[in-house]
């Protein structure tokens, strides 16, 4: 828009948005202010750029840098792709525990995670989990990703694919753990309320171990290299292997605070497992082909294409129409 009016530039900003485009605006000067204003983003030069302009805008480039869009772009990017990991595994981890906790209130009277035990988890997914996953840097994958839609929900399907796989994988795993685990893991011969301990007490180790391992999933939702720049990421490191440790020390030495057992290192290699079929599985699970679009664009899509065919097929006024 080069010797373009104020007015100009303010007209195609508003065009754009008419459209549902998301738009960004650089300026410097006095009567790039409508624009910026109109504007998503508008972004002011810090140096060159008139007090108008800095005034209208949302972000100002203090060094005059062109280049230095691109970081904004790409930390906007990790702050919305991280908020993305967290939700998906907060919603793994909660639709696990409802649903098994659930089912096994309605079908037995007895609940195998009890309270504490869910404030331990919960403190895994809303404290730790939110520093572990909302703290990664931003990636060069991120400006492969194509611009995101006004309207696209914040749950991709991606990430509904990914966190209903696990999820699907933990309530099955861990229900038939509550119902078969004592003949399962060979508990018939000890007395039955130790057996139900134990069993009860492998079902939230297991539970807690799943989420361990399904965090470093959440970290790339669509990539199969889980663990790329995962060691440069040093408090994520430092979140897993504190989780880890805390859950020794619970299992093992709080058994009277948690109303737990201690597991025999048996009992612990059948929860790491659990927990570690978790990798493979997403893996498999990222095989599985879902519409990049959300549904209703899709259904939107659809309607387009359905209305350019009539229009070509139809014929004249003056004729009787055929679809």
């Amino acid at each position: 828009m080069g010797r373009s009016s104020p007015n100009d530039k303010l007209l195609l900003v508003q065009a754009l948005r008419r459209k549902e485009h998301v738009v960004a605006v650089t300026g410097d000067g006095t009567n790039d202010a409508p624009a910026l204003h109109e504007a998503d983003i508008g972004l002011a030069m810090g140096i060159q750029g008139t007090e108008v302009a800095k005034e209208s805008s949302d972000i100002i480039i203090l060094d005059d840098n062109f280049a230095s869009v691109v970081k904004v772009v790409r930390w906007g990017r990790s702050v919305y792709a991280n908020i993305q990991k967290f939700i998906q595994f907060q919603l793994t981890v909660n639709i696990a525990a409802l649903v098994i906790n659930v089912i096994a209130a309605f079908s037995s009277g007895d609940v195998p995670l009890n309270t504490v035990q869910l404030l331990w988890v919960n403190l895994i997914m809303d404290t730790l989990g939110a520093l572990a996953l909302a703290t990664e840097p931003p990636t060069d994958h991120l400006m492969d990703r194509n611009p995101m839609s006004r309207r696209e929900p914040l749950i991709s399907n991606i990430m509904w694919r990914n966190l209903l796989i696990q999820a699907i994988y933990q309530v099955s795993v861990l229900l038939i753990l509550n119902f078969r685990g004592i003949s399962i893991l060979n508990l018939a011969h000890k007395s039955s309320d130790h057996a139900l301990k134990v069993k009860d007490t492998l079902i939230f180790n297991a539970f807690v171990l799943c989420q361990v391992f399904n965090e470093f999933n959440a970290r790339k939702p669509d990539e199969f290299n889980i663990f790329k720049g995962v060691t440069r990421n040093y408090l994520f490191m430092g979140i897993v292997a504190l989780t880890v440790v805390l859950q020794i020390i619970i299992i093992e030495f709080l058994e009277k605070f948690v109303k737990t057992v201690k597991l025999t290192w048996q009992q612990w290699l059948i929860c790491v497992i659990i927990g570690f079929i978790s990798w493979p599985l997403a893996v498999v699970g990222k095989l599985i082909p879902v519409p990049e679009k959300p549904e209703k664009q899709l259904s939107n899509s659809f309607r387009e294409c359905a209305d350019r065919v009539r229009r070509c097929f139809c014929c004249d006024a003056s004729e009787e129409n055929h679809v």
